[in-house]
């Protein structure tokens, strides 16, 4: 389907069958929505259990233009009044800037006291030079080093909400921290998921706020030094929202649930070879799936380069079922590599993912065992 020609940012409705995706207009002057060319079909497999579903579109030298939403039965569209995201609250209320720079005009909001820098390569392998470690983890100690650099001093940040119904803006939500991942609650169209992006294992990730008052909270307080808290996604009740976690200790990696009304915690350990970089889970909660991960990532795998669904179990532990290797696919988006992320189709048949194993970067989906096994 190509409706508006040169579109991005595509995102499904809560409630309708209707695509939100932003028109993007060629940046030549004068020019106007021009079409392109539509997806191929994917006829590579990457292993047995995939089956192809279509290539990533990209469209670059666009300049954003109007937000539609597409019914994607009728091919109708209408336009989003007021949007200047596909990144919509689930009744269509509510659309959002992030608002850097902003200062809490109150006074009420300070900023936090400026830490003290600490080398990356100390806080992850302590003891240790650069000599010591893999070019896997010398790379991991660079990206981090980076990272690490916007938590020391971290820079004034608001939310700007816009009304959709009536265009009204309000600045609210004042921090300090570096604003991102944002996603409405799946059920309550006021709820705003989002992350103060860092490196994993210095920040207090996992944050809401509620566009009609701009009071936030965190959602997770890492319990230890090192502890990485990150990827966060809502649960289909949105009553409960998950995310990516690693105590260091023992290398023991999991999926993370917190209920948001009373911060109860619900874990899932894993061996260290089954983390990935995202989690996400069924709408019943009954399996998760991660996407896997390279050596040079937090769990320093040498073996955790899979697809991988998980099966709770009555006593609350998790059986592994390996959907796709990923032994050729470049996790390293520093150097032109792409995440896998994952999703569980409704119907825990499938689970959607990018790779680049072949031409380009793709979208495939991986079948889950009828068994269960």
């Amino acid at each position: 389907m190509d409706i508006v020609g040169q579109g991005g940012g595509a995102i499904m409705a809560r409630r309708s069958r209707e695509v939100y995706i932003t028109a993007r207009r060629r940046a030549e002057a004068g020019a106007g929505l021009e079409p392109r060319e539509p997806p191929r079909v994917v006829q590579a497999a990457l292993v047995d259990l995939v089956a192809p579903v279509a290539q990533a579109a990209v469209s670059g030298g666009a300049v954003a233009g109007p937000v539609y939403a597409i019914n994607v039965d009728t091919k109708a569209r209408r336009i989003i009044p007021n949007a200047v995201s596909t990144i919509i609250s689930c009744d269509e209320s509510w659309n959002y800037i992030v608002a850097q720079g902003a200062i809490d005009p109150t006074g009420n909001t300070p900023p936090p006291a400026k830490r003290a820098y600490v080398s990356q390569l100390q806080r992850m392998f302590p003891g240790k030079q650069l000599s010591d470690l893999t070019p896997e983890q010398r790379y991991a100690v660079q990206k981090e080093e980076g990272l690490a650099r916007r938590t020391l001093d971290p820079s004034p940040a608001a939310y700007t909400f816009i009304n959709l119904k009536t265009g009204e803006r309000k600045t609210t939500g004042y921090q300090y921290g570096n604003l991102d991942h944002q996603q409405w609650s799946p059920t309550d169209p006021n709820l705003l998921l989002y992350a103060h992006e860092g490196s994993w294992h210095e920040v207090d990730r996992t944050w809401i706020i509620d566009a009609r008052t701009g009071v936030f909270q965190l959602m997770h307080k890492r319990s230890m030094d090192m502890e990485i808290n990150g990827h966060e996604w809502w649960a289909s009740t949105a009553r409960w929202c998950g995310s990516t976690c690693r105590p260091p200790a023992a290398r023991i990696s999991g999926s993370a649930g917190v209920n948001i009304d009373t911060h109860v915690e619900t874990r899932y350990h894993i061996q260290q070879d089954w983390w990935g970089i995202h989690f996400n889970s069924s709408r019943d909660y009954t399996l998760f799936a991660d996407d896997g991960g390279d050596p040079t990532q937090v769990a320093f795998s040498n073996n955790g380069m899979w697809i991988n669904v998980f099966h709770v179990q009555p006593d609350g532990t998790v059986t592994r079922e390996r959907l796709a290797n990923m032994s050729k696919h470049n996790y390293v988006t520093g150097r032109g590599g792409i995440e896998p992320n994952i999703s569980i189709t409704p119907d825990k048949k499938w689970v959607i993912f990018t790779c680049n194993s072949y031409a380009g970067n793709q979208v495939y989906a991986a079948e889950i065992a009828k068994s269960g096994q």
